[in-house]
């Protein structure tokens, strides 16, 4: 690919690929590339990185099974270090973290509202119909049934619209989020996927 050369390597023959979650915009895991590594990328749609330190190139998942399958790829302005946000299987660590970036350094006392937050319950709500929990809501919606997930769909939608005719805004808030999660449970037990609305979304805005 003619674009592959535009990437500007360190003396070393290296760029810094910074990875992130597609799907929750966390920031994963930083490795390096040089240019075989960057090609097997994107040809096979799996990172590869080159490990400094065995100077070899490497397959992230190889031997854990926690492969990185590739959506988007991009390169900064310098052309000097490469974004990768990928569908990550497992965790990125290899101390078993999600997230390679977990020691704290600065901490502000306000709690972030996560960009990526309705897909890490998407993946909560997946983790609890893998691996049931005793005592847990979300599990007692699986085991009920589809019947079950929609009148409660049902029931939250009406209380959406009695907070709105309420004129009444945090309640309005509340119950939307409590639509939303059943909306998930729904899309989850159905194998509906969270990209699968975006693209209709993007389809429709094109439009």
């Amino acid at each position: 690919m003619d674009i592959l050369k535009d990437i500007k390597y360190d003396a070393n023959g290296l760029v810094p690929a910074i990875v992130q979650d597609f799907n929750t915009g966390d920031v994963l895991m930083l490795a390096y590339m040089n240019s075989e590594s960057l090609k097997k990328t994107v040809e096979t749609g799996r990172t590869w990185f080159y490990s400094r330190s065995r100077q070899s190139l490497w397959n992230k998942g190889e031997t854990s099974g926690n492969f990185q399958n590739v959506k988007n790829m991009y390169f900064d302005c310098d052309a000097d270090s490469i974004l990768v946000q990928v569908e990550q299987i497992g965790p990125a660590c290899h101390t078993g973290s999600k997230s390679c970036f977990f020691n704290k350094l600065v901490e502000s006392d306000e709690a972030p509202v996560e960009a990526g937050i309705m897909g890490r319950v998407y993946e909560l709500i997946t983790e609890r119909k893998e691996n049931p929990v005793d005592g847990s809501y979300t599990n007692y919606l699986f085991d009920k049934g589809i019947d079950k997930i929609l009148k409660k769909v049902g029931e939250e939608a009406s209380e959406v619209i009695i907070g709105a005719k309420n004129s009444d805004k945090g309640e309005t808030v509340y119950e939307i989020s409590d639509l939303v999660y059943h909306l998930l449970v729904l899309m989850v037990h159905m194998g509906i996927e969270i990209d699968d609305i975006k693209r209709e979304l993007d389809k429709r805005y094109k439009k």
